[in-house]
């Protein structure tokens, strides 16, 4: 199974190395003639969402990568990653993929000293360490999003058909559930 990872900015190594762990071999998409490679899944990293939309555009990605996702490829997206595929933010007219119909607040834990650890449920996973780094939150899900986890009332983990989007960062822990939850999704 070839997983690619978005390489273009943001914490895209710690994914690698967990899925390789995992089993996977992992390619990084960096230019428009990444994706032409042969591959089953994408991860859209952490990071800065708006710096990512940008070089996606920039790169002549956007358009070839949203039509992956429209099409099926399983997506698992991280912090950054979730903003990229949310249909709307709360706090930000830009709009990205949209593929996500869920509305996310971006950066709404605060700034750098906002982040934090928790140890919180997931639905299928159980107890599960979840670091959110100026992590935004889903403040709402449409019909057929499937939430998996919340904080303090706060939607942080939801599954839509081939997207699984994150507000924390599991790529930043030693347990990798959540990334063999994603390889499992794509078997």
């Amino acid at each position: 199974m070839k997983i690619a990872v978005l390489a273009v900015q943001g914490a895209f190594i710690e994914h690698e190395k967990m899925l390789e762990s995992l089993g996977a071999e992992t390619i990084e998409l960096r230019q428009k003639s990444d994706l032409e490679q042969d591959f089953d899944g994408i991860v859209l990293p952490g990071g800065e969402s708006t710096v990512q939309g940008k070089l996606l555009k920039e790169l002549d990605m956007y358009d070839a990568l949203k039509e992956k996702i429209e099409q099926g490829m399983p997506v698992l997206a991280t912090c950054a990653g979730l903003i990229l595929l949310a249909e709307e933010l709360s706090n930000d007219d830009k709009r990205h993929f949209a593929t996500l119909p869920v509305c996310v607040k971006r950066n709404a834990y605060g700034r750098q000293l906002g982040s934090f650890h928790y140890d919180g449920e997931i639905k299928g996973l159980g107890v599960y360490p979840m670091e959110f780094i100026r992590a935004p939150y889903i403040e709402s899900v449409k019909p057929g999003v499937e939430v998996l986890a919340e904080v303090d009332g706060h939607i942080v983990a939801v599954k839509y058909q081939n997207q699984i989007a994150l507000a924390f960062h599991p790529e930043l822990s030693d347990d990798t559930r959540i990334h063999q939850m994603f390889l499992d999704m794509i078997k």
